[in-house]
């Protein structure tokens, strides 16, 4: 089916028909949303070239990974948010363009991106406290939205994120409330912004009952069964062992649950654990009951929301820059349990 079918039996010009396929402001809601309805069920596909020749833009997005540094980008989690942004450039007629660099390439990368007008946006993974890619973009004045935040950039700038700090702080008080005092936080690396405003509500959760925090209790590093798996064996090795543990990831709280194991200790009922849950596809927290006590919030759904917010800037890149704060969902599992003395 071409163009000129889909037109007659929408019972529109093609010019209406072009607009409201390519996402043009000046069509309704309505006549984009029947447009898109009816080639779908029709199976239109609108020729890439032709579509990129009449509207100036390339229909794809830009994402920058790159490789060989502390850490490694491309990870279960990342695979989970690709799904979630793949989906809606899928629906809405957009390719995925997926540039991977070395670590010290990856600001000429947005260059070459932004010089070549091959993208129309991007998305900005693992955002820094101290981020140069966020001043670089703006720059390139090329429309993108941050995975994330980035504590120190004053200017504002679009991005979508979970309350890191809120999620720490609910989970801690529910370790003290069951009288944890001992907590230990196996964390992620604290240069990155998740992972420090996580440390944060940890922090502040403590001091709110009268309890310094240990640095000895303290770890971070990228985010892998065997840092949770040797964190955890060490400090359960100690003379005065931590009661519970604070954990970043699900795949580190796997490798907590080794080492508690492994000392012929029985998780919930000796150790407690709580973890934050990206709610991944492969990797569910058991079934009716969870495994884990856990702070769930799906970067499958962040995704989702992130790329909607991405290209509504692309249609509208005079609007205000978009935010949104999502908060996670605190899941008792079978991972805690009262303090024993």
């Amino acid at each position: 089916m071409n163009l000129k079918e889909l037109s007659e039996i929408l019972g529109l010009s093609q010019t209406t028909v072009s607009r409201a396929l390519n996402g043009y402001p000046e069509v309704s809601e309505a006549t984009r949303l029947r447009v898109q309805q009816i080639a779908r069920e029709n199976n239109y596909s609108p020729n890439a070239r032709a579509r990129g020749l009449a509207t100036g833009r390339a229909s794809a997005i830009g994402h920058v990974i790159p490789i060989g540094l502390r850490h490694e980008m491309v990870n279960p989690i990342f695979g989970d948010f690709i799904s979630g942004v793949g989906e809606v450039y899928a629906r809405e007629g957009f390719d995925l363009i997926m540039s991977v660099v070395s670590g010290d390439e990856e600001m000429n990368a947005y260059r070459n991106l932004s010089a070549r007008s091959s993208v129309d946006g991007v998305v900005l993974h693992a955002p820094l406290m101290n981020d140069p890619r966020i001043p670089l973009l703006r720059d390139l004045e090329m429309p993108f939205v941050v995975h994330g935040r980035a504590s120190n950039e004053e200017h504002p700038y679009a991005w979508l994120d979970v309350n890191n700090t809120s999620a720490f702080r609910r989970a801690t008080d529910f370790l003290l409330d069951l009288g944890h005092t001992r907590i230990a936080l196996i964390n992620g690396l604290e240069t990155m912004d998740f992972a420090y405003r996580r440390r944060e509500g940890y922090v502040s959760a403590l001091s709110e009952r009268g309890i310094t925090f240990d640095p000895s209790l303290m770890r971070a590093d990228e985010m892998t069964e065997d840092f949770g798996y040797h964190s955890a064996k060490e400090m359960l090795a100690r003379d005065v062992a931590p009661s519970a543990f604070l954990a970043a990831s699900m795949i580190c709280a796997f490798g907590i649950r080794r080492a508690i194991e492994e000392r012929g200790l029985k998780m919930g009922a000796d150790v407690s654990v709580v973890t934050f849950d990206d709610d991944l596809s492969y990797l569910a927290n058991g079934q009716n009951v969870p495994i884990f006590t856990a702070c769930r919030s799906s970067v499958r759904t962040a995704g989702v929301r992130l790329a909607e917010m991405l290209l509504r800037q692309i249609n509208i890149p005079d609007a205000p820059h978009e935010t949104e704060l999502l908060e996670a969902e605190l899941i008792a599992g079978q991972s805690t349990g009262p303090y024993k003395d």
